[in-house]
């Protein structure tokens, strides 16, 4: 039976990060969960072109912003499943397992995964689980606990959006209700909650989720906060 899972990672100067993100992946190899790894570039000046070709993935470039990098991805994507999963977070052991349950269900249901900060600390534990809260209570993840969903429901609700920003807000409420939280955490970097300090960084978010929310425009939101943050949550 072929691996039914394609990963994709979209990049912008990532390779720092990347590493991590790719070695936690070898679960996934050594269970025959894994098909084809598909890094979606955009634009970047490191050398991310030449480790993909090392690692054995796809490469594609293509203009920068993560709703058009993902959905360029998937449209390359061959397996039944797909895993977006950001370039600075880490899957956690055991999480290949738990992906393989939810595969086995069935194609009618997404998922994403518990969401852990690499730092230790009350505050980074505090904001991990207001954002765990939120993706339980709301079915509203942020990219960076990862998506997992079928190629069926992938096409289903349209893909992610080619907008600036909240694209994985845009995703999860097109989910309506078709999404679960898997018994796996995903771990992400939590440099600019350190250089921005917790409480201002979760209520910038906060704030940008409830401007969204009332219908302010992804393209509006991101031009406000480009100059200071280049998009990216």
């Amino acid at each position: 039976m072929p691996a039914p899972l394609s990963v994709i990672i979209p990049t912008f100067n990532a390779l720092p990060r990347l590493g991590q993100s790719v070695a936690a992946l070898a679960e996934g190899l050594d269970t025959g969960l894994i098909a084809e790894l598909i890094i979606s570039d955009g634009g970047s000046v490191d050398a991310i072109e030449t480790v993909a070709d090392e690692l054995g993935a796809a490469f594609l470039r293509g203009a920068k912003g993560r709703g058009q990098q993902l959905g360029a991805g998937a449209a390359l994507a061959r397996a039944e499943w797909l895993l977006f999963l950001h370039a600075d977070t880490v899957l956690q052991p055991g999480w290949a397992g738990a992906v393989a349950a939810h595969i086995a269900r069935g194609p009618n249901r997404a998922a994403c995964f518990r969401l852990r900060f690499d730092a230790p600390g009350l505050m980074a534990r505090l904001v991990a689980g207001g954002a765990n809260l939120r993706s339980r209570a709301f079915g509203l993840p942020y990219g960076d606990q990862a998506l997992l969903i079928s190629r069926k429901l992938y096409s289903e609700i349209g893909g992610y959006k080619p907008i600036p920003l909240m694209e994985d807000v845009a995703i999860a409420r097109a989910l309506r209700g078709r999404l679960t939280m898997l018994p796996a955490t995903a771990l992400t970097a939590a440099d600019k909650y350190q250089a921005q300090g917790w409480l201002r960084r979760a209520a910038r978010n906060l704030w940008l989720l409830a401007r969204y929310l009332c219908g302010a425009k992804p393209e509006k939101l991101a031009a406000a906060y480009a100059p200071s943050e280049n998009c990216k949550r």
